[in-house]
């Protein structure tokens, strides 16, 4: 039976479908706009929205297992369906799931499932590695980086490591009922990552520091509210503990050790690359 990916074109949930199929699982992926997918050839791609209940029950049918993220599209908003979302995949013969955490508090999904009666196991990553790639453009075209907070730690993760704990937990017995915390080897300052980036480039990048008046307006350019704007201050200047805490997670769940952020750069080298 396959196990269903939500999320799948998603950073984490795109290494956990060509990570399955490479294990020989079969994988159905659901995404809200297939033909845009472009996923690996042998997966099932069926269009649907997990904030949709209506879509799911064709998306959970024949399925067994599933991954899914305890929030709603590219703004991490709640999912305000969380209970119909597990009713749907007990009816539809469902046994268990992983959930993919967007916050430092549980959400609904994960609050739901547990009331439920399937086996889940909550994955609660890091700063993802993948974050980086706000920087690609500057590094690219300028060879610098323009960041604030230079003391801030993080024991960023790698995506495949996140993708690799949740292809275990929901192919192998064992993990019902436990929350990962998902962490990489290292705790990194900003300027730490810009040296590995110009060490594994194999060209000079500078990092330019900016002040924190100059982040917030930055954010504000971008979009975001004051609400978010005062999760990010905190985060980057009172950060909790399990922030830059480096844990044995991923090598206890998976047997490997997890990746670099080196090899994260390895991986996506072309991104800070000039273009010819």
């Amino acid at each position: 039976m396959p196990v269903l990916v939500t999320g799948a074109t998603g950073t984490v949930g795109r290494a956990l479908v060509e990570q399955l199929l490479a294990g020989g699982q079969e994988v159905r992926a659901l995404t809200r706009n297939p033909a845009k997918a472009n996923l690996p050839s042998g997966v099932e791609v069926v269009a649907g929205d997990l904030a949709d209940t209506a879509g799911l029950t064709r998306a959970f049918e024949g399925t067994t297992a599933a991954h899914l993220i305890g929030f709603a599209g590219d703004d991490y908003a709640p999912l305000h369906n969380a209970e119909e979302i597990v009713r749907v995949a007990e009816q539809s013969g469902v046994r268990k799931v992983t959930v993919l955490r967007g916050d430092l508090e549980k959400g609904s999904l994960e609050q739901a499932v547990e009331a439920g009666e399937l086996e889940w196991t909550h994955l609660s990553p890091v700063e993802f590695m993948s974050n980086a790639l706000e920087w690609a453009p500057s590094v690219r075209e300028e060879g610098l980086v323009r960041e604030a907070f230079p003391d801030f730690k993080s024991a960023m993760v790698h995506e495949a490591d996140i993708a690799a704990v949740a292809a275990v937990a929901l192919t192998s017995d064992g993990h019902a009922g436990k929350e990962y915390f998902i962490t990489g080897p290292q705790a990194l300052t900003v300027p730490d990552k810009v040296r590995i980036i110009a060490e594994v480039l194999g060209r000079e990048v500078k990092y330019v520091e900016l002040s924190k008046e100059e982040r917030v307006a930055l954010w504000r350019e971008s979009g975001y509210d004051d609400e978010a704007i005062d999760w990010f201050l905190m985060m980057n200047t009172n950060p909790p503990a399990v922030g830059y805490t480096v844990l044995p997670t991923v090598e206890e769940v998976t047997g490997k050790p997890p990746r670099t952020f080196a090899q994260w750069v390895r991986d996506h080298a072309a991104a800070f690359t000039p273009r010819s």
